[in-house]
């Protein structure tokens, strides 16, 4: 058989490459077929074989197709070697694997291809028998005392990628130094000859491929309804309360109506367009719960029903996405991630307070530093922790882990600002399903006061302050792009800004130096968290920026916040940090 140390890279190899999966029996006859009909198109040949798809911190995520550098069962096969490889150093093969897919093209044949791979590892492999959503994958590999979890999932990218991300015993992805260590495995294994896989019945017989299902998915209900603080809130609005909700064509939609409808919720509307799992997304041009588009047609449902509140996962559901109803003018308002985290983060602390007479004396709050200053402001009302960690919900995971070792430190709520937020520690990944069931819950708790989820945001502004938060990406294709990313960030720490705008720069963070430089005193500190090519700017009155290139895109993004004095006068300082914070960053291109 032909060797094949697909390492990819120079001019000449990637020709090879292609050479080599046409001709080497070990590629079967469709792989074969779709590589020849692109045997004219050199600029498509190189693209699927001058590297391979990287296994970087996040897992894989690519193209599905035939190559090197694009998802398919060659590909996740030899990342899963890798894996298979690592556990095998750590000595965690009896504890095995538990996998789980979404409802994008290839999902369940790249499960079933990991699945496969670990038994012929020795690896014992728990394989979902449908697609569900991420959450419920982090819960059963602390469930099934797992070594590993597998999730195929390209969260909300456009309908022609996929994903592959790994997740460690304790239910986050992983951090280090198992990251590092996988990585370093999967990129040993260069020889397609010498990866391992066996026959489905032959695996089962040998007791290392197992189906689950009902009883996790029991399990994960349960968990989540023990994080319910007022039921007499819902049993009294159960009839009056009015639910859009959207699954965008993915995972969320048998789990989030299920628990809606167990803890009572009787005026549940599904938007029918978008309810059955489809990898192609037909409703949407990608399923992004951010995008106004993913919610045209449930805002239409929710106009026909009058609503209070409208709902959208993303395909995985470990995001979502909230409209929520203004009773005064009737409009639908839109909240975004920072919005709808600390609604949340608000509504927890307060009612646990309330309802158990304290919170706990080494209570946590939890968000990344792109998350909006209104969550340290939130923590602080309450009397609790603050704790800001780097951008990944997996750091948010990492801290729950770590209190749980120390035996100090007790999780109340954690979220960034990308829509993602987990109530209870029963998965240690973004919880959309949670999510929906507590937003949910808020929304009967505050109509028995009279008041809709809008009121109690501006209740919450009132009280802590008009923070508003905004993003902007700025696209930059190609190698020349990414050339021109770096230069932006070099020029940004080389020369700091003393002011941006009208705002003065009271320090500046340069999380990959690990400084902390006072603009005043020229004290420098330490950030205390890991390295992230990451920069980040306190400004006066409670504003602050922060520079940092996409993990997963070609982008460069901008975050930044103020505080305000109303709505208005909110989003005319925001706009006008966002057009200041543009100019800074054409001045360092």
């Amino acid at each position: 058989m032909a060797h094949n140390d697909a390492q990819g890279g120079s001019e000449m190899d990637y020709k090879e490459l292609y050479k080599e999966w046409l001709e080497n029996p070990y590629f079967d006859e469709n792989t074969k077929a779709e590589l020849k009909e692109i045997q004219q198109d050199e600029k498509e040949i190189k693209e699927r074989f001058y590297k391979e798809l990287e296994f970087g911190t996040a897992g894989l995520r690519g193209i599905i197709g035939a190559g090197t550098n694009r998802m398919n069962i060659y590909t996740v096969r030899k990342t899963t070697q890798g894996l298979a490889n690592y556990i095998a150093a750590v000595n965690g093969q009896a504890k095995g694997v538990a996998i789980a897919y979404d409802s994008r093209r290839m999902s369940p044949e790249f499960a079933k291809e990991a699945a496969l791979c670990l038994a012929a590892n020795g690896v014992k492999a728990y394989i979902f028998e449908t697609l569900r959503p991420t959450p419920e994958l982090s819960f059963a590999v602390r469930e099934l005392g797992c070594i590993a979890g597998i999730n195929i999932t390209a969260s909300h990218n456009p309908p022609e990628y996929n994903g592959y991300k790994v997740y460690w015993e304790d239910g986050a992805q992983i951090t280090p130094p198992h990251d590092s260590g996988i990585m370093a495995e999967v990129q040993k294994v260069v020889n397609y000859n010498e990866v391992k896989t066996m026959d489905e019945e032959a695996a089962k017989a040998a007791g290392l491929f197992a189906v689950i299902g009902k009883e996790i998915d029991d399990a994960y209900m349960e968990a989540l309804k023990s994080q319910v603080i007022h039921a007499d809130a819902i049993k009294a609005m159960a009839k009056e309360l009015k639910i859009v909700y959207s699954p965008l064509h993915g995972t969320g939609n048998i789990p989030a109506r299920r628990v809606l409808k167990e803890l009572g919720f009787e005026n549940v509307y599904v938007v029918k367009e978008q309810e059955l799992p489809d990898g192609e997304f037909p409703t949407v041009s990608y399923p992004n719960p951010e995008a106004d588009e993913a919610f045209e047609l449930g805002l239409k449902l929710a106009k026909e029903v009058d609503a209070d509140l409208v709902l959208a996962t993303d395909p995985d559901a470990d995001r979502l996405g909230v409209r929520v109803k203004d009773s005064k003018t009737g409009e639908y308002h839109t909240l975004t991630g920072n919005m709808s985290g600390c609604l949340l983060a608000d509504y927890e602390l307060g009612q646990k307070k309330e309802v158990y007479g304290k919170l706990p004396e080494d209570g946590a709050v939890i968000s990344t530093i792109v998350t909006t200053n209104m969550a340290a402001a939130i923590a602080k009302h309450y009397g609790v922790e603050f704790i800001e960690v780097l951008t990944g919900f997996k750091y948010i995971g990492q801290q729950i882990l770590g209190f749980e070792t120390k035996g100090k430190g007790s999780y109340l709520f954690g979220f960034e600002e990308s829509y993602g937020c987990l109530i209870g520690t029963h998965a240690r990944d973004k919880d959309a399903i949670v999510a929906t069931m507590a937003l949910c819950e808020a929304a009967a708790y505050y109509k028995t006061k009279g008041m809709t989820l809008w009121d109690a945001m501006v209740a919450m502004y009132e009280k802590y302050g008009y923070y508003k938060d905004d993003i902007q990406s700025i696209t930059l294709k190609g190698i020349e792009g990414l050339e021109k990313i770096q230069t932006i960030l070099e020029n940004l720490r080389k020369n700091p800004p003393t002011e941006i705008g009208t705002y003065k720069v009271l320090s500046a963070r340069d999380y990959k130096a690990d400084t902390v430089v006072n603009m005043e005193t020229k004290e420098v500190t330490d950030t205390g968290l890991p390295s992230s090519n990451a920069l980040y700017y306190d400004l006066n009155d409670d504003a602050w920026v922060c520079v940092r290139p996409s993990g997963t895109e070609p982008k460069i993004k901008i975050y930044y916040g103020i505080k305000g004095t109303s709505l208005q006068d909110a989003d005319e300082k925001s706009a006008a940090l966002g057009a200041d914070v543009k100019k800074l960053i054409d001045a360092m291109m």
